[in-house]
């Protein structure tokens, strides 16, 4: 029986490979709300930030982050063809659900956008919570596990920045946590998440297991 009943998925950086996407709207968006650009030998660097590091880095008024949130959700509903799942997610997720763990998502993201993305995947996910924002993600995650009915001892938040470790913890569940996202691998384990994950076999291994 596995540890886990209940893995709520992050879906930008840890289901879709949505990373590079992000950095050719970047500057575009910089300019539109009067932040600074980004020049390409700055993203290493960035990646090992948290995403209040980043807003303070770039010079954005924290009054504009919901705006900001909206122009991105709107890029990516109208980017149809330029984001893709990680290669896996689909068997990784029907893994899980063969293991009667429950799947949820939880995303500043559109479910509309997320669902288009998934494609046949979305059979899988059993809850979706979607428009968080940008540090809204532990109210979302309660939501999610007292509509599951789930036991907070056995639900397991995975994300791929510092800010989705955060979420969780400020939740009361297991943080995990995947190395192939926005924020760096060195960057997650430091903050100390209960799980790491490298791959997706990894990640079925450790919570099925």
């Amino acid at each position: 029986m596995s540890s886990f009943s209940l893995a709520i998925f992050d879906y930008d950086g840890t289901l879709a490979d949505s990373f590079p996407w992000f950095c050719s709207v970047l500057n575009q968006t910089a300019r539109q709300f009067g932040f600074r650009e980004v020049a390409e030998d700055e993203i290493d660097e960035l990646r090992a930030l948290g995403s209040r590091e980043v807003v303070a880095r770039l010079g954005v008024a924290k009054w504009k982050l919901p705006a900001i949130a909206m122009h991105m959700r709107k890029l990516s509903a109208e980017s149809r063809d330029a984001v893709a799942l990680f290669p896996g997610v689909e068997p990784m997720l029907a893994s899980l659900a063969a293991s009667n763990i429950s799947v949820a998502i939880v995303s500043s993201n559109n479910e509309d956008t997320i669902r288009r993305t998934l494609g046949p995947a979305a059979a899988h996910v059993s809850h979706f919570q979607c428009g968080a924002s940008l540090w809204g993600k532990s109210a979302m995650f309660k939501a999610v596990i007292k509509r599951v009915g789930a036991d907070r001892r056995r639900a397991i938040a995975i994300g791929d920045e510092v800010r989705d470790i955060e979420a969780a913890r400020g939740a009361g569940i297991a943080a995990g946590a995947v190395t192939f996202g926005y924020n760096a691998g060195a960057t997650l384990r430091a903050h100390g998440p209960d799980l790491v994950f490298d791959d997706y076999a990894e990640l079925v291994a450790k919570l099925t297991g």
